[in-house]
């Protein structure tokens, strides 16, 4: 699943192309990945726009454009945005196909149709529905040990609640909680404040790496030239049965935590 450092990949690498292009319409192969307004109303409304901004909320995009509607982009499990040119063949899974002025396509592949696309006038729902950014500057340690106080969920599960923080999946918890030296298994309430501030920089740690490779392309993310990240490759657990631990060499296991598949070392995650 595109998590922070995909979508935020993703941010980075459509900005140049699309900012100050208006569109021109839109291609809708499958209507389902309109969930607001209704699919009509949807490619009527955004016809004409420019697109204003790029910005990133967790693991939402949010298109501003001209008329003041943002345009929601959720990649949800399997979802990328290609970039093409007019007379491009659309990617195998595309479900929307975005055109802009100067000939350029933006391709909504989604090989499961979990994708979305909304256009609303405000983000405030989205906002209300997120903890902080980790990567912005007023997340600090003092935040994060508040946010931690008294709860009581396994640490795994609690850092993959978007309402408690923002962006971090499966993956990156994984990382995580590897880098940090702390079981997924453990309950918040039992972590340390030591523990918690290494667990704090490491969520950031292994957060800004991903960025850094352009995201992991374990199954079917792409970046928006149709490339993979690289962020996988220097994964120490997430994704990891049958590999070794690079510290210890103790083998990777996997376990469930809150029915989420869960990697990690025995011996570096007691």
């Amino acid at each position: 699943m595109p998590e922070l450092p995909e979508v935020e990949t993703v941010k980075n690498e459509l900005s140049p192309h699309i900012i100050g292009r208006r569109i021109t319409g839109v291609t809708l192969f499958w209507d389902g990945i309109v969930k607001e307004p209704s699919p009509a109303e949807f490619c009527k409304r955004v016809a004409g726009q420019e697109i204003i901004a790029l910005t990133r909320l967790g693991k939402y995009l949010i298109a501003s454009l001209s008329s003041d509607d943002k345009l929601v982009i959720h990649l949800k499990m399997t979802g990328s945005l290609i970039l093409g040119k007019d007379g491009s063949e659309p990617p195998k899974f595309t479900r929307a196909v975005i055109r802009l002025d100067d000939g350029q396509r933006i391709f909504f592949r989604d090989p499961r149709k979990f994708g979305v696309l909304k256009l609303v006038k405000n983000t405030r729902e989205i906002e209300s529905k997120l903890g902080p950014e980790p990567l912005e500057g007023d997340f600090t340690p003092k935040v994060f040990l508040e946010r931690l106080a008294n709860r009581r969920p396994p640490i795994k599960a609690l850092l993959l609640d978007q309402k408690f923080l923002a962006g971090v999946g499966n993956m990156y918890a994984d990382e995580a909680l590897f880098v940090a030296g702390i079981d997924p298994r453990r309950l918040s309430s039992s972590l340390t404040k030591p523990e918690i501030k290494r667990l704090y920089n490491a969520i950031r740690k292994v957060l800004v790496a991903g960025i850094k490779y352009g995201g992991a392309s374990v199954v079917t993310y792409f970046r928006p030239d149709g490339s993979a990240g690289t962020a996988h490759q220097h994964f120490n657990v997430a994704h990891g049965q049958k590999k070794t631990c690079l510290v210890c060499g103790s083998p990777i296991e996997r376990t469930v935590v809150r029915n989420r598949g869960t990697y990690y070392c025995p011996l570096c995650q007691k």
